[in-house]
């Protein structure tokens, strides 16, 4: 799971991402000779082998198109860019307005030989805050904007802040809208390795990869998920 890319190595941090150390990830798949997958292609396939990735971005923003995307490309890896549809053409109002938000025509110019779109709600707010109608107008308006500009976006979620109900009877309406909406599978945080097939699609880990990750510690989470020790 990645956010942010920068060109300034001093700035890697949290959830950005310098372009040396990206490289450099991209750089040990393509050596050690993983396949990656889009999210799309998760539904079909039962098991992986240990050199299975999926790469995955969260937010669409324009330092993603500019500088993660030319990579993706060099080393032929493929990714899932998540869109939080009502900033499409803004900022990252929930971090400040810090980052761009790619536009319409930007969405519409990714490579679709490395990159695919997915949902990352619309308002970009925690569904645990959100009552199921809100949720349901949450979908319907992000849906509104894939149909008025005719993009083509994965059925694939991936939470915002990693965050939804995970108990009881709200956790099952959770899932309920979710499987309404065609919604075909979801992402949370987790930080662990996923085993096929899956024990729950509407709760599948993802790895938080931080800017300050060295490639000792990409490796370990890589293989093990996220360790404390790093």
């Amino acid at each position: 799971m990645y956010h942010n890319i920068t060109p300034k190595q001093d700035l890697s941090l949290g959830l950005t991402l310098s372009m040396d150390k990206f490289e450099e990830q991209l750089h040990y798949l393509n050596e050690r000779n993983f396949t990656s997958y889009f999210v799309s292609e998760l539904e079909d396939i039962e098991s992986f082998s240990r050199k299975a990735v999926v790469v995955t971005f969260d937010d669409v923003t324009e330092n993603q198109l500019l500088y993660a995307l030319p990579l993706l490309v060099k080393y032929k890896i493929k990714a899932t860019f998540f869109i939080p549809f009502s900033y499409i053409g803004k900022e990252d109002l929930w971090n400040n307005g810090s980052e761009k938000i790619m536009s319409i025509e930007q969405l519409k110019s990714l490579d679709s030989n490395f990159v695919e779109l997915g949902h990352h709600s619309f308002f970009h707010k925690k569904y645990t805050t959100l009552s199921p109608e809100e949720i349901q107008l949450d979908f319907d308006k992000s849906f509104e904007v894939i149909e008025q500009n005719n993009l083509k976006v994965a059925p694939a979620l991936a939470y915002p802040y990693g965050n939804y109900p995970k108990k009881g009877i709200g956790k099952v309406k959770f899932f309920e809208i979710l499987a309404s909406n065609n919604i075909k599978m979801a992402f949370r945080i987790g930080n662990r390795v996923n085993s096929f097939p899956l024990k729950s699609k509407f709760e599948i880990h993802r790895i938080d990869i931080k800017g300050e990750d060295s490639l000792l510690s990409f490796k370990w989470k890589l293989r093990l998920g996220k360790l404390r020790l790093f």
